[in-house]
């Protein structure tokens, strides 16, 4: 382990060997001209920061040791570990024994009287006992405290508990009226009512890479780290630096992850779509991608046609759109894999391929939901004004839809013909068409034009939100349930519809029991200077950098015409009203914006995705570049509960060197560099397993 002192040196230095040297012989210099009285107080936040960092490298070790084989059970083992990190970590452990390992579990069985019973608890006792009870653990954290086990011994808990109820018995407790709090998973908040309390009074952004890319995706394995895959068909794999660190993304252009180019057929609404990784990506290897394809370029692009006999469509009286044949592009899923940073460039398998009546309204977005483990895909109408063939209330069409698929339980070839399915995948029991015998057994909702950008909260899973691209009038999101309706081509919004030719015929408004959108905009509402108007989903803010953002959903126009914030209120009542935010960029950007850094009414150019990493941070992914929402004081906006005073500046550019700096402004930077360690402290617990030298 390093030093007392090399830590402070290599703390206090810059990037090059060489200005480390320089400062440090500087410093020794300058240190011998301070008061005592500043040296210790140096010399007792260095000793205090110091043992913060032992805490973690024990927690890292003591994980380790473990040796958990599942990784269900190991998310929740580092949670509950981290949990000594937690600033209310007295109150967690609060039950009086000296040798209590395990923090307070959050129990449903409470008293329906209890504030955690009113406030919607988890019981996430009972989550631990189900992922834990037949793993294997060395060391165990739920040892029987009166078993008298050694240290290195090995147990699965249904071997030291024989029931639910006598491990939750023994773990478990409620948070209460008179301020005992217990343990769910996430870090501890003493009063929820402070979440939305402070309206945001704009979004801060700083730009921290140049590139153009329609996806982003954290890492599986929880790190810093992030694929991002442009348009063309080219997927990168990259680091993110820490907010307020002053450093840019990077991304070497021409060492890609994977190269689709030869494959992906890109044009203004055709390209790479979506890229999403398997939830046990780090024991498979699985990976897949959505894309276009053009059957005349590429030999393997062949596949059904949308417009077909099933769905009362005869693509021979389909118009040419913009020169090409029906059915000539299609929309790819593909299956790969990759082993650590190595990755196949052959594709593994096909799981879906259709062909496209239209050139447009194809949506593409693949996510794996995180509950259920299953392939959702969200596929627009297919395009031509005004869905005129109705594919989207086609119960039989896959257009309009979002799809939910099973890509773990793969059926033969036989099979999979004798199902008339699209690809390699099988179907979810509890799929609508189970209890909607009309429905196409892939559908999970119907009712869309073009799904661009969907979610799952962090928080509350069940909360999948999908913005919908309108024709002519309203911009629109959705919550996504099984077997929703959402309305189009009979309602655009809240508005009935009604389209200008109906070759495919019509669906009454009496017919459908639609669900309407929770948020949007109309296209009046917007600047139009561009000719339209279109929606781009985001996602609930659940970063801790903006904390007046934080539980509200963020989406926007693609054409830089605003951004929104969605406030659900009450909580959990799907009622939502938006509020249209100011936009502007960090005056210590590390990249500097295109317009004033600084200045109100900044504009990122088009706005094609969002993107969320493992620090739960927020990106915009523009044509312009990738930005990252960060503090509201680095714009001067206003944050009542942003503590600003525990932050310090990030770097603007390098830092000046010995020979020009003053005494004064070196302790300065020092100082301010203590306390922007301390405040990232705090994270690192809640990552402790990722490598503490990515970290710094």
């Amino acid at each position: 382990m390093t030093s007392l002192e090399d830590y402070r040196r290599i703390k206090n230095g810059e990037i090059t060997e060489e200005v480390i040297k320089e400062n440090l012989r500087w410093c020794a210099e300058e240190e011998e001209r301070e008061a005592d009285s500043k040296e210790e107080e140096e010399e007792e936040m260095e000793e205090e920061e110091y043992e913060s960092d032992k805490s973690v490298w024990q927690l890292q070790n003591q994980f380790r040791a473990m040796k958990v084989s599942d990784s269900g059970c190991a998310s929740l083992v580092k949670s509950i570990l981290c949990s000594r990190c937690d600033p209310f970590s007295a109150e967690l452990y609060r039950v009086e024994s000296e040798h209590r390992k395990v923090p307070v579990l959050c129990n449903s069985t409470v008293s329906a009287d209890s504030q955690q019973s009113r406030n919607n608890s988890t019981d996430f006792c009972s989550e631990v006992w189900n992922e834990c009870q037949n793993v294997t653990l060395v060391n165990s954290l739920f040892a029987d405290p009166q078993d008298g086990k050694t240290a290195n011994s090995t147990s699965k808990l249904s071997d030291t508990w024989k029931s639910k109820s006598a491990f939750c018995n023994e773990f478990g407790g409620s948070s209460d009226d008179d301020g005992l709090v217990c343990f769910d998973g996430e870090p501890v908040k003493l009063n929820n009512s402070t979440e939305n309390s402070s309206p945001p009074s704009g979004i801060c952004v700083e730009k921290i890479g140049n590139g153009s890319y329609l996806n982003m995706v954290a890492h599986p394995d929880g790190s810093n780290r992030v694929f991002l895959s442009n348009q063309p068909g080219k997927i990168w794999l990259a680091t993110v630096p820490g907010e307020g660190s002053g450093e840019e993304l990077v991304i070497d252009d021409s060492s890609p992850f994977l190269d689709l180019t030869d494959e992906v057929y890109t044009d203004t609404e055709f390209g790479m779509m979506g890229i999403a990784f398997h939830p046990k990506f780090h024991k498979n290897g699985r990976f897949f991608t959505s894309f276009n394809c053009d059957k005349v370029k590429w030999p393997q692009c062949s596949g059904r046609c949308s417009c077909n006999s099933d769905v009362d469509c005869d693509p021979s009286k389909l118009s040419f759109d913009k020169g090409s044949e029906p059915c000539r592009y299609h929309s790819v899923i593909a299956e790969f894999s990759a082993n650590g940073t190595s990755v196949r460039p052959q594709e593994v398998r096909r799981i879906f391929t259709m062909g496209l009546p239209f050139t447009s309204h194809h949506g593409g977005q693949i996510l794996f939901g995180p509950k259920d483990g299953y392939l959702y895909f969200m596929m627009g109408d297919g395009g031509g004004r005004g869905d005129p063939y109705n594919f989207s209330q086609n119960k039989k069409s896959m257009l309009g839809k979002i799809m939910r698929l099973d890509i773990d339980n793969i059926p033969s070839a036989t099979r999979i013909a004798e199902l008339d399915l699209w690809g390699n995948y099988s179907i979810p029991e509890d799929n609508p068409f189970s209890e909607d015998k009309e429905l196409q057994p892939e559908i999970w909702a119907l009712g869309f034009r073009n799904p661009w950008r969907c979610s799952f909260d962090l928080e509350r899973p069940s909360y999948f939100l999908c913005a919908d691209v309108g024709q002519d009038v309203f911009e629109e999101v959705d919550i996504v349930t099984k077997g929703g309706n959402y309305g189009w081509r009979v309602y655009e919004g809240p508005f009935l519809y009604n389209p200008p030719t109906s070759p495919g015929g019509n669906t009454s408004s009496s017919s459908i029991n639609p669900i309407f959108p929770v948020m949007g905009y109309n296209h009046s509402d917007v600047n139009k200077a561009e000719g339209s108007a279109s929606i781009t989903g985001g996602y609930f803010y659940r970063s801790t950098i903006d904390p007046c953002l934080y539980g509200r959903y963020l989406y926007a126009d693609l054409y830089g015409a605003g951004i929104w914030a969605g406030t659900e209120s009450p909580k959990n009542s799907g009622n939502f009203t938006s509020s249209k935010l100011n936009i502007s960029c960090a005056q210590d950007s590390p990249i500097p914006c295109s317009d004033e850094a600084g200045s109100a009414g900044f504009s990122p150019g088009f706005i094609f995705s969002f993107g969320q990493d493992n620090r739960n941070d927020i990106f915009m992914l523009a044509s312009s570049g990738l930005y990252r929402v960060v503090r509201p004081s680095r714009c001067n906006y206003t944050c009542a509960t942003e503590n600003v005073s525990r932050l310090a500046p990030p770097k603007s550019g390098p830092s000046p060197s010995p020979s020009a700096s003053t005494s004064t402004s070196i302790r300065a930077v020092v100082s301010s560099s203590v306390v922007v360690y301390r405040f990232l402290l705090s994270f690192v617990c809640r990552f402790f397993f990722i490598e503490l030298t990515e970290v710094l």
